[in-house]
């Protein structure tokens, strides 16, 4: 799945190539979806590149060719797709569910988590949607409710005992209080795992290594995706 800024630039350009052929400018893209700068284009295209819907022609300006379009762009699931409103989110699909009240039979079967990429423990990256696979995680680890797993990138939360390759178990929930180490969707492109907290009506995300600054949003520019419960780690 892609972010909704990544699916703007994605039906920008394949309808300026239909037009036109020609691909748009990085300023006329920054300008379609209305971003800062042309930093945010490069973030967008380079996820859209890493995820194999479109490729980059080396030695050749504005040289943009789309390999293939979501489902949602498909002419023949139109009709399917016409009544569904894209909702932007870190996370689709199906989550590893735990009861509130896990029947005792199996209540020790391991509970089915997918693995939804990766997870910026630094400088923020483009949202992640992609289930790349299932672990299994005893059920004792999880609270009740929707989980999904991220794999960790960075070492800003190093303090909190959190490193560059462990994997976070996270509860699927759109609050949190000020403390808890979240999922957060930052300008609904770019997500970050950072500890809440609040600041009147501000929001700050904070890591947990004095070499990265604590970062403060609006409250529209911060979306919580998750909670972390529980983390794993291969040594």
């Amino acid at each position: 799945m892609l972010t909704r800024k990544q699916m703007e630039l994605l039906t920008f350009v394949h309808e300026r190539l239909k037009e036109s052929g020609v691909p748009p400018s990085f300023d006329e893209m920054k300008d379609a979806l209305d971003l800062r700068s042309k930093s945010g284009i490069h973030r967008l295209i380079k996820a859209l590149e890493e995820r194999g819907f479109i490729k980059r022609l080396p030695n050749r300006a504005r040289a943009i060719e789309i390999i293939r379009l979501p489902e949602a762009m498909q002419p023949n699931l139109a009709a399917q797709n016409r009544a569904k409103k894209f909702s932007p989110s870190v996370i689709q699909g199906n989550l590893g569910r735990v009861r509130a009240t896990p029947d005792s039979a199996n209540s020790n079967d391991p509970v089915l988590v997918p693995v939804m990429g990766r997870i910026a423990a630094g400088s923020p990256i483009e949202a992640i949607q992609t289930h790349t696979h299932t672990i299994g995680v005893p059920p004792d680890m999880l609270s009740p409710g929707e989980h999904f797993a991220l794999e960790v990138r960075g070492d800003s939360m190093v303090e909190a005992g959190i490193f560059d390759g462990d994997t976070v178990l996270i509860r699927k929930s759109d609050t949190a209080d000020t403390g808890d180490i979240v999922v957060a969707l930052v300008d609904e492109e770019e997500a970050t795992l950072k500890r809440l907290r609040r600041k009147g009506a501000s929001i700050a995300l904070e890591a947990a290594n004095p070499q990265y600054e604590t970062r403060i949003f609006g409250p529209d520019r911060v979306r919580i995706q998750g909670r972390l419960v529980g983390l794993l780690r291969r040594y």
